[in-house]
């Protein structure tokens, strides 16, 4: 693995691999910990309190436990999706049965534009919505969160949404090399919609997988690493996006043919391609959970490269639970920088959503938000906050009330189709969600459902909404 030192003046890295279980015991009362393989950086004594190396503790082992699960939960993710997919197959629960009796079940083929994800199959629904038209304030957050969920089909659901349903036109499915892992980890859908004026390009990227180990270690990892001028940045993130090993973030590299291209290096290239063909035409970046973390990083490092041109076609970054991704500095400067070119940050938060609670918001290890937080609860009633409720999620005081929502959440599923219309029918799927909610609110509270009932549905309360904050001015 490279070395941080010959790439940041300033890091921290966690290496759970390196750990052993005395290890896990040394992070409370070691007073060297930057000499131990598993914790990396320049400053002695970095972790200031017990408070601190509690944290620290947790991410590990929550990452080794991962590592060990990792390919339980590929296996039960795929067994999972393909049992998700047999009724869609075969025509329906009744005809499935059938096919099982006479013994001509079709298997689901994964590559079929009738395959869903398992986020998709939590929400079925791929129409944009009818009531809200082209150019109306709520286009932009409405399509952004479908885009959003849609990232996280194959090539071919993709294909046939974009142009069967939402009539735009398909420039690209991408899955992406990340030098680090190893592995083609970071995927991304664009296309372009040219009902609006000016025609739009849409940026979506792939979010957390409900079953991929590597996405959620990358979410619990508290690595970071200080970008000069910018602040510090979950390194997981950097790694997704295209940060390379040897030379960090490098403004131009030689073009990589094949199947390992880098993310912001070959969404930037195909922008700077499809933009310079139309003078009028913007882009915009979405995503839900990870994929909000890499959408707002990537306008990050369009600014430290100083892309000013590319910056001024940028018309907005639409985030659905996004994790914290930088310090203090860092939110600073992408506010600054969003200012300057008039780039709008809607960064939309649901009830008790865990992830984005998520890294742990503390002055050592540095994770913060920046601009509003635009929070709904489950009404879908909005409103403009600094910070969304509970921040750090894990406090006593919450688990009544979080209890509490969600079982009203399990039940508004049986009632919002008769209160709100058919469309917003909750399939077994999202009510088998529903009832790990009830253990777990947070978890529950992350899926897709709700995101798009809230562009949907919900409505800003009375004197909530600023418009100098929604544009962080």
């Amino acid at each position: 693995m490279a070395s941080s030192q010959n790439l940041f003046t300033d890091y921290l890295e966690l290496h759970p691999t390196e750990a052993g279980y005395l290890d896990l015991l040394r992070i409370f009362y070691s007073s060297d910990l930057e000499k131990r393989d598993f914790f990396d950086t320049p400053i002695e004594d970095r972790l200031s309190g017990l408070h601190d190396r509690w944290l620290v503790f947790v991410s590990i082992v929550g990452q080794k436990v991962l590592l060990r699960l990792r390919n339980l939960l590929t296996a039960t993710g795929s067994s999972v999706e393909n049992l998700m997919n047999y009724p869609s197959f075969n025509g329906g629960y009744v005809h499935l049965f059938w096919n099982i009796f006479t013994g001509n079940v079709v298997k689901p083929d994964s590559s079929s534009a009738k395959f869903r994800s398992v986020i998709g199959s939590l929400d079925e629904r791929v129409e944009l919505d009818a009531n809200i038209r082209v150019n109306d304030e709520w286009y932009g957050p409405a399509l952004s969160v479908m885009a959003a969920k849609l990232a996280y089909e194959n090539e071919a659901f993709v294909s046939t949404v974009l142009k069967d349903h939402w009539q735009m036109e398909f420039l690209g499915f991408f899955n992406f090399w990340n030098e680090y892992e190893e592995q083609h980890s970071t995927q991304v859908i664009m296309f372009q919609d040219k009902k609006v004026d000016p025609d739009l390009i849409m940026v979506a990227f792939r979010g957390t997988s409900p079953f991929d180990a590597d996405d959620w270690i990358t979410d619990l990892n508290l690595s970071w690493y200080e970008l000069e001028g910018v602040g510090r940045v979950h390194a997981g993130f950097q790694k997704a996006l295209g940060l390379h090993k040897d030379k960090g973030w490098p403004k131009e590299i030689q073009a990589i043919s094949g199947t390992k291209q880098f993310a912001y290096y070959t969404i930037r290239e195909k922008l700077r391609e499809l933009l310079s063909q139309n003078k009028n035409a913007k882009f915009m970046v979405t995503g839900h959970s990870l994929g909000g973390a890499l959408a707002i990083l990537f306008p990050a490092i369009l600014s430290f490269h100083e892309e000013k041109w590319l910056l001024h076609r940028m018309e907005g970054v639409y985030t659905f639970g996004q994790p914290r991704v930088g310090d203090e500095k860092f939110g600073d400067f992408m506010k600054e920088k969003l200012r300057i070119y008039n780039v709008k940050y809607h960064r939309y938060v649901y009830s008790n959503d865990i992830v984005p609670r998520l890294p742990y918001d503390d002055k050592t290890l540095m994770f913060k938000h920046f601009g509003p937080s635009l929070y709904f609860n489950s009404l879908y009633q909005g409103q403009v906050l600094e910070e969304e409720p509970n921040k750090n999620y894990f406090s006593v005081p919450s688990i009544l009330p979080s209890a509490l929502n969600a079982i009203f959440e399990l039940a508004r599923s049986f009632i919002i189709p008769f209160a709100r219309g058919k469309e917003y029918k909750e399939g077994l799927a999202e009510i088998m969600f529903r009832l790990i909610g009830l253990i777990f609110p947070g978890i529950s509270n992350h899926g897709p459902q709700d995101y798009v009932n809230l562009t949907r549905l919900g409505y800003f309360l009375p004197k909530s909404v600023d418009s100098q904050e929604l544009k962080l001015e």
